[in-house]
């Protein structure tokens, strides 16, 4: 979180406020900021959807959804919603973004705040070209009187060719630095201390190469099914969903080189090299060796894919993949990268495990092949975040009798800190104009370069 710069008054703008997404996730994460003074003392959110409510409503609609999450807080819930407004437009209509446009002037003479706007488009992919469009041409796109940025949710198109439609879209009326594509995975604690881990420990940074890791694994596992996203889900499925954006960006920051400065320019470039390095697979062959993908199956209690509602009888849509890539750069020459996520596993959890070679001594090799350990490091991302590093160590008495030991931490043993959650994280650096933890345009059409032929295959 960068706290060296201080966040300039401003107003939010979130499109779909009666949504699931606001609901559970902006709404309560932007409380939260408030709650802990990391807001500017003059912010104020106003919420955009079709219905037609008043402020008051709205504010006794929110009031009723955080006291439910948050019943001892009350007196905090109204200061915080006392900040909240409400607009109602048809956002499918050109001349109604002019009630943005007047409703932001009103709230900023009233309350004397800046000219800064974050739009938030908690809205169907569909519309992220008709609403910032629409923002545009009344002048909400202006950054000469302050900062202007929107925004938008994964999925960013549906293949390489759509990305690229919709980024030219954006970028005939923003700037990229205008433009935030959030990705909730980047912005979870152990993902950032993935380069704290690396670059601010000088022990770890000369082991991160094909000299001395035999591979390195990545996975999310979830324990649920599609549950009510059947319409959603057998049009994307774990490729599209999870790999194409989540894993494989997780992947570029596993990878990447040192970069040259620790800001979002440089950051963004390292992880960029690694994507555009991934190797292609283009026969049968290949794809066979490197791609499994699955459907789960159902049981006593539980519906299979097919069974579920909104799913056909004869869907091939994958709820699971395991994909092997190779890094064709210096570092990471022909060291294997396995990429996994599927529905309905066994336990909710995702990790990054480095897997190191074993050792070039005959004696203790075979002993780490008996006792089917390897040197392991586990940096778990969900549930109980934290880092494991195992090793052996010799146990007490005669002989070399070895062991496998240990050495971890995890943030809940850090009693009294709060560990924000991703949407906190990311709102605040969008708010502060810090764009290292959202992918950039060029990024996002390398990982559909990289999924679109799976998808194909």
């Amino acid at each position: 979180m960068n706290v060296q710069h201080e966040i300039k008054s401003h107003i939010i703008v979130i499109f779909g406020a009666s949504g699931d997404l606001s609901k559970r996730m902006l709404i309560p994460a932007m409380y939260s900021l408030f709650k802990q003074n990391l807001l500017s003392n003059k912010q104020l959110i106003i919420g955009a959807g079709r219905t037609e409510i008043s402020d008051e409503a709205y504010r006794q609609s929110v009031s009723a959804d955080l006291f439910k999450i948050c019943p001892d807080e009350s007196s905090e819930i109204k200061n915080f919603c006392d900040h909240l407004f409400y607009q109602a437009l048809d956002t499918s209509k050109e001349e109604e973004y002019i009630k943005i446009k007047s409703k932001l002037e009103a709230l900023q003479a009233e309350y004397k705040i800046d000219d800064n706007v974050l739009f938030y488009l908690s809205t169907p992919p569909s519309l992220y070209y008709k609403i910032p469009d629409a923002l545009a041409n009344v002048g909400l796109n202006d950054r000469s009187t302050g900062f202007k940025r929107i925004i938008i949710e994964k999925p960013f198109g549906s293949d390489e060719k759509s990305a690229r439609e919709l980024n030219k879209h954006l970028l005939k009326k923003y700037r990229e630095k205008q433009i935030f594509r959030i990705d909730h995975y980047l912005g979870k604690e152990t993902v950032q201390n993935l380069l704290v881990f690396r670059f601010a420990n000088a022990m770890f940074e000369p082991l991160w190469n094909s000299n001395l890791i035999d591979n390195v694994q990545i996975y999310a596992n979830e324990s649920i099914g599609i549950e009510n996203r059947g319409g959603y889900y057998d049009q994307s499925g774990a490729v599209k969903d999870m790999v194409q954006n989540h894993l494989l960006q997780l992947l570029g920051i596993v990878a990447m080189e040192p970069p040259a400065k620790m800001d979002s320019y440089s950051i963004r470039n390292e992880t960029l090299k690694v994507l555009q390095s991934l190797r292609r697979y283009t026969t049968d062959q290949e794809f066979d060796e490197n791609i499994v993908v699955g459907q789960y199956l159902g049981s006593s209690t539980e519906n299979s894919y097919r069974e579920e509602k909104g799913i056909g009888k004869d869907s091939n849509t994958e709820t699971y993949v395991a994909a092997r890539f190779f890094i064709d750069n210096w570092r990471w020459h022909d060291v294997p990268f396995y990429v996994r996520t599927g529905k309905r596993l066994e336990k909710r959890v995702s990790e990054v495990v480095i897997n190191f070679k074993n050792t070039p001594h005959p004696f203790f090799s075979k002993v780490q092949e008996k006792e089917g350990y390897k040197n392991q490091l586990v940096i778990r991302i969900q549930p109980d975040e934290g880092i494991k590093l195992t090793f052996a160590a010799k146990e007490p008495g005669t002989g070399f009798k070895t062991h496998e030991m240990d050495m971890s931490f995890f943030y809940s043993d850090f009693t009294n800190k709060n560990i924000p959650p991703a949407y906190e994280r990311l709102i605040l650096d969008a708010l502060l104009g810090d764009n290292t933890l959202f992918a950039r345009n060029d990024a996002v059409e390398a990982c559909w370069a990289i999924t679109d032929p799976i998808v194909e295959y």
